[in-house]
């Protein structure tokens, strides 16, 4: 079995914004990654010593973006950029995540057409379901990529 890179890897992001610690598992539609509420999460609340409840919406997010970049890494590609479109029916049992809390990831593919790609997601404090939403993401091709950037200097070319 082919061992799983760090998710540094996977991830177009750098510390502080890549939130998830690990890559625990993937396969062909479904991810698991894990991680532990610290202080070092720009989102922590340092007072409260608690991340903000909501904050797990990001973190699936980038356990989605993991699952993503892996794929890319099997095939022998970079990741590609990603999108986070917006979540549904995020439902979260408690407010806040204590500090020092491991949180198991959980995203599964329920549906793609052509980049565009529908994640049920949940989070697991010790085998318990805390939190649970449906996310949708959009990872367009390197061509579609490029049509989408504008570059200021083309404006002025085109004048």
């Amino acid at each position: 079995m082919r061992e799983l890179p760090e998710l540094s890897y996977l991830l177009p992001h750098t510390k502080p914004m890549l939130m998830v610690d690990e890559l625990v598992a993937v396969g062909l539609e479904q991810v698991h990654c894990r991680t532990r509420v610290s202080g070092l999460n720009p989102f922590f609340d340092a007072q409260r010593q608690h991340l903000p409840g909501y904050v797990g919406i990001e973190l699936l997010a980038q356990t989605v973006a993991g699952w993503a970049g892996y794929q890319a890494w099997q095939a022998g590609r970079q990741p590609d950029i990603g999108f986070l479109l917006g979540s549904r029916r995020y439902h979260s049992e408690v407010s806040a995540f204590d500090v020092g809390t491991v949180l198991d990831l959980y995203g599964e593919r329920i549906l793609d057409n052509q980049g565009m790609a529908v994640f049920s997601c949940r989070i697991e404090i010790e085998g318990q379901s805390v939190a649970t939403c449906q996310l949708n993401v959009y990872a367009p091709a390197t061509a579609k990529l490029a049509q989408m950037v504008v570059n200021p200097h083309d404006k002025e070319q085109r004048t």
